[in-house]
């Protein structure tokens, strides 16, 4: 029985929970998955560097800062875009009633936001916009999301990008809204992706049967996803499949494939993560991308255009 050390994220729509409570690696593939879970991706790069994973679900500017450190890693697929918001008490005006990112923007003048952990895909989004529009706005970033709500609602911050289910989490709890929903903060930003250590493209057979499970899952999650979050809602024990419903709802776009687009906006992170110095010099798309496998699992077009049959749209 082979052995595979996968990294993965509390991020309900990613498909390792799927995978993992269906046993799907281990009923179907006969292997010996040891599932190790991390707080952000850049705590994942740290695993990856030191060689204890194999296999990881992340953000794509973590891996593309790793990659430029040297560490051995290769992106095989995708599986989900546009996965962060922005969220803030009710009293400030939202995206859908300015209709501009900076005049949204421009309420946090002389502010605190609060973010996930530098490097991460979240803390760049914000950060390239508040460079972008020239604005004096601090980012306070915390290495556990959950307690950001709760910090908007002590004064701490008065807003916070994150992903969706901090979204769904802030406006159960504190009564935060949305004010920039995913599809306008990054146009179709690579919210996370496969990547693996490059020895592992030896085993190309591996590596194809663990995507098929993995497309397999996002399409559990687009085409069934009331099936999908009542298994993950069961996987995670601490939400219930109502609120994974709502995390679906907020940011639908699911899919293993990786198509131009999604490379695209990959690359297009490059420049930014320059300017906040957390990249030096340039990668190229195959520095951080290997197509070959995914290619042939999913050679119809990708999905992500497709959202989930789900139920309304979280309020902004």
């Amino acid at each position: 029985m082979k052995q595979l050390v996968i990294g993965y994220l509390s991020t309900m729509y990613h498909t390792s929970h799927l995978i993992r409570a269906h046993r799907w690696l281990e009923k179907e593939l006969d292997l010996r998955p040891e599932w190790v879970l991390f707080p952000t991706g850049p705590a994942m790069m740290e695993a990856f560097a030191g060689g204890s994973i194999d296999l990881g679900y992340i953000g794509l500017p973590p891996a593309m800062i790793g990659i430029a450190r040297g560490i051995p890693l290769i992106c095989i697929a995708g599986g989900h875009a546009e996965g962060t918001v922005m969220i803030a008490a009710r009293t400030y005006q939202s995206y859908n009633q300015l209709n501009s990112i900076e005049l949204v923007l421009n309420q946090f003048k002389d502010k605190r936001l609060g973010s996930p952990t530098r490097g991460s895909i979240h803390d760049v989004i914000i950060r390239n916009l508040i460079e972008e529009n020239g604005l004096d706005i601090t980012v306070d970033n915390y290495t556990w999301t959950d307690l950001i709500p709760e910090a908007i609602d002590a004064g701490e911050i008065a807003g916070a990008v994150g992903t969706p289910a901090l979204a769904v989490l802030g406006a159960r709890e504190y009564g935060t809204a949305t004010i920039i929903p995913p599809c306008h903060l990054w146009p179709f930003n690579p919210s996370y992706g496969i990547v693996v250590r490059k020895q592992l493209l030896a085993d190309n057979e591996l590596l194809g049967d663990f995507l098929t499970l993995h497309e397999r899952a996002c399409n559990q999650t687009r085409e069934h996803p009331g099936e999908a979050a009542a298994v993950v809602s069961g996987a995670v024990k601490v939400v219930n499949s109502r609120f994974v419903m709502e995390v679906f709802s907020l940011s639908p776009k699911y899919c293993a494939a990786l198509p131009e687009r999604y490379r695209c906006s990959t690359l297009a992170f490059v420049t930014p993560l320059k300017k906040l110095g957390y990249l030096t010099g340039d990668l190229s798309e195959s520095d951080i991308f290997d197509t070959g496998i995914i290619d042939a699992i999913h050679p119809e077009p990708d999905h992500y255009s497709q959202p989930a049959r789900l139920v309304s749209p979280h309020r902004v």
